[in-house]
């Protein structure tokens, strides 16, 4: 990258929105998975013309049991998990060797797109479908999985069916009361599952020989550079941070400046204070300040208590750590020129996830059987992948989002994008089948 200079897509000029598609997919149905898309995306189809199809909703159940009865209709050997994953199965000719795990899933964020995860689902339907097509007989069993409430919405917590998977959940988890008043057990069993037996799923080492991820990429750099794969290197890890500032409410009128504890001030500056720490050292590392709280909230009260929370990713925990120290260390010198007190309490950690070099070597080699160029680079957002590679060595493959567009009725990623991943998808299965 260096020397080099990505030009905001909204400058470009309007014959460079379309970057040329350098790859063509000679193997899988470009028809039939990009069939396959449009049909799951009239499943919670918003008026906007986006996705909506939050884990453990009505609609997700819906999409869920029309992706089951595609699986059935392609051969595989289907179940639900303990967890409500649909899991479906292609046996190899050696049952003894450990199984080629890929997949993702289907559920979205409200009023969302319809390629993020899904893509990646109908991408290993494809997959299946391929093989069934060219009578492949795999050395090792095959196995796609879609994933129970990826994204989290509902329940406040993501990669759930994979966490679930990997013995990861969080003590008391399933307890968890949605806005309704139903528990996130009640809701797991309803899409299949049994919450029961959670605790027993998780698989003795050994069991997967490694996991595959298709995705888009979700932010603007394939795009924006015209190439069609992106080689994933790791998933970046996301420290989160829930920081409550306290001043003294007191009439707006009547408080002289020098002598308000103004709660909202101090919050401003901090916000600039993460930007300028995150900013500070070289790097891809991101930090974000998501919302602001207010209270009491009047136009003639001074500010007395403000809560926000402090997101920082890179895919070194310890570039994250020391982050958040500095950040710590501002937050302290703010807090006494304001008079004011700011707690910062670390809420959730997740380390990152680095892809398996011998599956990236095997992704690039797929490429490179395809005649198209790619780019190694690293994921800004979390995905089951990150989980799963607790279990075994994994990798993923990214196609572009136009102009790094998603979580909105906008994504979109162009038809031959999509079967092209497809493909890679296939060839890299192939030739991790084979060594």
């Amino acid at each position: 990258m260096g020397g080099s200079y990505l030009v905001p897509s909204w400058l470009w000029p309007q014959e460079a929105r379309e970057p040329a598609i350098l790859c063509r997919p000679s193997l899988v149905n470009a028809e039939r998975i990009n069939q396959t898309l449009a049909e799951l995306s009239q499943i919670g189809r918003t008026p906007a013309g986006g996705s909506n199809r939050v884990g453990f909703s009505p609609e997700d159940l819906a999409g869920r049991e029309w992706f089951l009865a595609q699986m059935r209709q392609a051969g595989l050997e289907v179940w639900i998990d303990a967890a409500a994953n649909l899991r479906g199965r292609r046996a190899g000719k050696d049952p003894g060797k450990p199984t080629l795990l890929f997949g993702s899933h289907i559920d979205t964020v409200p009023s969302g797109g319809h390629y993020d995860g899904c893509v990646g689902s109908c991408g290993a339907l494809e997959v299946m479908r391929t093989l069934n097509d060219q009578g492949v007989a795999t050395e090792h069993t095959v196995e796609m999985v879609v994933w129970s409430n990826e994204e989290g919405v509902h329940y406040g917590k993501g990669l759930f069916g994979s966490r679930a998977l990997a013995g990861l959940l969080d003590p008391g988890e399933l307890d968890a009361v949605d806005e309704a008043g139903v528990r996130l057990a009640d809701w797991v069993r309803r899409a299949g599952g049994d919450p029961a037996r959670i605790a027993e799923m998780t698989p003795p080492p050994g069991t997967f020989k490694a996991y595959l991820e298709l995705h888009i990429e979700q932010g603007g750099i394939l795009w924006q550079r015209g190439l069609p794969f992106g080689i994933v290197e790791g998933i970046v890890g996301i420290n989160r941070y829930d920081v409550t500032i306290e001043g003294f409410a007191n009439h707006a009128g009547t408080t002289p400046m020098d002598q308000r504890r103004d709660a909202l001030i101090a919050a401003a500056q901090l916000i600039q204070t993460v930007r300028e720490v995150v900013r500070s050292v070289p790097g891809r590392q991101v930090g974000t300040v998501g919302f602001v709280h207010v209270f009491p909230g009047a136009p003639n009260v001074i500010p007395g208590r403000v809560t926000l929370p402090i997101e920082l990713r890179d895919l070194s925990m310890q570039k994250i750590e020391e982050l958040a120290a500095e950040i710590r260390r501002r937050a302290q010198a703010i807090a006494e020129r304001e008079k004011v007190a700011i707690t910062i309490e670390e809420t959730s950690s997740h380390d990152p996830a680095l892809t398996d070099p011998q599956i990236r070597w095997q992704i690039q080699q797929a490429v490179a059987e395809m005649r198209a160029p790619a780019l190694t680079m690293a994921s800004g957002a979390g995905h089951d992948a990150q989980a799963i590679a607790r279990l075994c060595p994994m990798g993923m493959i990214f196609v572009p989002s136009r102009n790094g567009i998603s979580h909105s009725p906008e994504e979109y990623s162009r038809p031959e994008e999509i079967a092209c991943g497809a493909e890679l998808l296939y060839r890299t299965l192939l030739r991790l089948d084979r060594t």
